[in-house]
């Protein structure tokens, strides 16, 4: 099993990468896989053609308003991750024929993340064993590190803009991710799709980090996010995931 992160900047094109990468994983017949939205704007689902509502299922975020708010609930006693972890797996997970899917959702109380993110770290722990690859879309900027929603994982994936910040933002994040004792094994750098050719050695050469390559603009994916379509169903010679395939040939997984 390896779990492989996904962050960046908004706006880089980092949930559209983990829907191809997905796309890649299932045509190379790696699975099972588990889906994690870790992002609050949630459009990983729609990117891989699965509206949890629609599946009669619901957001971490969701079932703890639920259980702690509308059904009187207490949060003292049994951790109330422990006590939440069984309705994820009844109420929270979508499961597909080559995947399975669980989103965070939005803030369930007024502050901080604290404790849907626990209790999505708990669920983790418990399920990663039974998947080869858990693929997490993690939320824009630095604060999930901190969240350690997962402490260990394989393969962390940052997409980056043609951007000053964008470049800062990929030494912070390595550097904040030893800082609160991450584990990982590699630490990639993939140009977004607005990211230039023109550009790919000037990353190469300033950043001390692997740049696996870039996701090819692709009018295709923007029709189908447009649409609202999965890009599940992208054609398999479309650019952008035949660039993304590269990335991840690059990263190791397939064949080069």
């Amino acid at each position: 099993m390896k779990i492989l992160v996904t962050m960046g900047r908004g706006g880089t094109g980092k949930t559209s990468f983990v829907a191809l990468m997905t796309k890649y994983f299932v045509e190379i017949g790696e699975s099972p896989l588990l889906l994690v939205d870790a992002d609050p704007d949630q459009n990983l689902g729609e990117m891989v053609g699965v509206e949890l509502h629609e599946k009669g299922k619901k957001s971490i975020s969701e079932l703890l308003v639920e259980t702690f708010l509308e059904e009187g609930g207490t949060t003292v006693g049994v951790p109330p991750t422990e006590r939440i972890e069984s309705r994820i797996w009844a109420h929270g997970m979508y499961e597909g024929e080559c995947f399975d899917f669980i989103a965070l959702g939005t803030k369930w109380v007024e502050g901080c993340y604290c404790l849907p993110n626990a209790a999505l770290k708990g669920a983790l722990e418990s399920l990663t064993k039974n998947y080869k690859y858990v693929l997490i879309d993690s939320p824009a900027g630095l604060e999930h590190l901190n969240r350690r929603i997962t402490s260990k994982l394989d393969d962390i994936f940052d997409v980056i803009d043609p951007s000053k910040k964008s470049f800062n933002h990929v030494e912070r994040a390595h550097r904040v991710a030893k800082e609160v004792k991450i584990e990982f094994k590699n630490f990639y750098v993939v140009g977004g799709f607005r990211f230039p050719e023109s550009l790919e050695n000037q990353a190469r050469s300033l950043l001390p980090f692997r740049f696996l390559g870039r996701i090819a603009y692709d009018s295709n994916v923007e029709g189908y996010v447009l649409a609202g379509k999965s890009l599940l169903g992208l054609p398999s010679d479309t650019p952008a995931y035949l660039s993304v395939k590269k990335i991840m040939e690059n990263a190791g997984y397939g064949k080069v």
